[in-house]
């Protein structure tokens, strides 16, 4: 319920062309720390024993690289600035700005976000 509602909120906000395929592991078979968006227009996220709140966030990062591909016209040749480049800090930023904007946005879901149980 709470990752549908954000992926909706998240494609309102940037609109991809093509599908994106997601994938929520439980380990890394595949390179990365706690996502990845990969070529052929899918993403894995790093489920197990995080946060419901901080797996969004990885979604939401992985997300705004998809749209970079997409839209900005980024290829999966380019070369790109892993730490403090701008591709990677347009990702961290609007990450930060998806979860804020869902946890305002759907209050009844700050439980589920954060593990509360009560």
């Amino acid at each position: 319920e709470g990752i549908k509602d954000f992926v909706l909120m998240v494609q309102g906000e940037l609109p991809l062309k093509k599908d994106v395929h997601i994938t929520f592991v439980s380990d890394r078979k595949v390179p990365m720390t706690t996502g990845v968006r990969m070529p052929h227009h899918k993403i894995y996220v790093l489920s197990k024993d995080r946060l419901l709140i901080d797996v969004l966030r990885t979604l939401g990062h992985e997300w705004v690289h998809e749209f970079q591909h997409q839209k900005l016209g980024l290829k999966d040749t380019d070369k790109i600035k892993d730490i403090g480049g701008p591709e990677e800090n347009m990702a961290n930023v609007l990450a930060g700005i998806f979860t804020k904007k869902f946890n305002k946005k759907y209050p009844t879901h700050s439980k589920l976000l954060y593990g509360e149980n009560n």
